[in-house]
C-alpha cells in the first residue's frame, strides 16, 4: 500500500516545472495508476503549468481514471476560455470518459462552442453518454485495448466497410470514431493502412485521434503517413503532437529519424512531444511501467 507521503512526493516532482518533462510524465502515470483523491488532488495542482502538452495529458488520465471525483476540476478547466483547445478538448473527453450522466447537460451546452476541437469532443463526450444510457449494463469500449474510447467500436468487423465508413465525412463523427476504434481492434496492416488514411481527412480533432489510435496499435505500416503527417508544418499542433507521439509508441529506426528531425520544432507542444516520444522510443522494448500504464499504447496481449 502506498502511502500519503509517498503520493505526495511523486505529486510534488509533477508539479515541479524545473523538473525534466519526462519525469514529470513518469509521475503523472504513476499517480493516474495508483488513483484515489490524493492522486487526484496532485494532477489536478497542476493544471496552473504553462506546458500544454502537460495539462492535455493530465485531463486524459483523469478521464481514464473513471472517478467521479475527477469532475469538478476537469469541469473548470472546459470553462476556462484562457486555457489551451487542445487542453480544453482533453477536459471535454474525459468528462465523457468518466461516463457520469450528471455532466450530460453541460457538455450538450459546450457542444457549440467557438472553439470547433471543444464543440466536436463535447458533442462526442454527449454521443458516448447517451449510448451508455441505451446500453445499460454494456462497457463503453470492447476489445484488446485498455484504454476508455470516446466512442465503442463498431461491430462491423470487414476492415473494408469499416475503411469506408472512418472515410466518409457525411456520416456523423459517433459513427467515423465508432468505425475507427473498430479498425484498431482487428489490427493488422489493412486496418493501419485504413487508419492512416484518416490523417488526411476530417477535422484536426479527427486527425488528432487517428493519430493516437495509430499509437496504439503500434504497426510499422503507418509510420510513413505518421511522419509525413508531424512533417506538415502548416497542421495541427495537436494533430502533429499526436503522431509523434504514435512514431515514439511505434519504436521502429524510421521513427526514431523523424522525432529527432523535430526535436526543435518551432510549435512547442510538438517539440515536447518528440522528447517525450524519445523517452517512450526508449522504454518500449523495457515495457517500462510508467508508459505502459499511461499512455495506454502497448499492443495487446496475444
Amino acid at each position: 500500500m502506498v502511502t500519503e507521503q509517498e503520493v505526495e512526493a511523486i505529486g510534488k516532482t509533477l508539479v515541479d516545472p524545473k523538473e525534466p518533462l519526462q519525469a514529470r510524465f513518469r509521475a503523472l502515470f504513476t499517480l493516474r495508476g495508483l488513483g484515489g483523491p490524493h492522486a487526484i488532488a496532485w494532477i489536478s495542482r497542476a493544471f496552473e503549468d504553462s506546458s500544454a502538452l502537460l495539462k492535455h495529458e493530465l485531463a486524459y488520465c483523469l478521464g481514464q481514471m473513471q472517478d467521479s471525483r475527477a469532475i469538478p476540476v476537469l469541469v473548470d478547466v472546459l470553462r476556462d476560455r484562457s486555457q489551451e483547445p487542445m487542453v480544453r478538448h482533453e477536459a471535454g473527453e474525459a468528462l465523457g470518459a468518466i461516463g457520469n450522466p450528471e455532466v450530460l447537460d453541460l457538455l450538450k451546452q459546450y457542444s457549440t462552442d467557438p472553439v470547433v476541437e471543444v464543440a466536436e469532443t463535447c458533442q462526442l463526450a454527449v454521443g458516448r453518454l447517451e449510448w451508455l444510457q441505451q446500453h445499460p449494463g454494456e462497457a463503453g469500449s470492447a476489445g484488446p485495448y485498455l484504454s476508455v474510447d470516446p466512442a465503442p467500436p463498431a461491430a462491423e468487423q470487414d476492415v473494408g466497410r469499416l475503411r469506408e465508413a472512418l472515410l466518409d465525412e457525411a456520416l456523423p463523427l459517433f459513427e467515423r470514431y465508432r468505425a475507427m476504434f473498430a479498425l484498431r481492434n482487428v489490427g493488422g496492416k489493412e486496418a493501419a493502412l485504413a487508419l492512416a488514411e484518416g490523417l488526411r481527412c476530417g477535422s484536426a480533432l479527427f486527425r488528432h485521434e487517428v493519430g493516437y489510435v495509430l499509437g496504439q496499435l503500434q504497426h510499422e505500416a503507418a509510420v510513413g503517413e505518421l511522419a509525413a503527417t508531424l512533417a506538415r508544418t502548416n497542421e495541427s499542433a495537436m494533430v502533429r503532437h499526436e503522431c509523434a507521439e504514435a512514431l515514439g509508441a511505434i519504436a521502429r529506426p524510421a521513427c526514431l529519424a523523424a522525432l529527432r528531425e523535430h526535436i526543435t520544432d518551432a510549435e512547442r507542444v510538438v517539440r515536447e512531444s518528440c522528447e517525450v516520444a524519445l523517452d517512450m522510443y526508449e522504454h518500449e522494448c523495457g515495457l517500462d511501467f510508467q508508459y505502459a500504464n499511461g499512455l495506454e499504447r502497448l499492443r495487446p496481449p496475444l
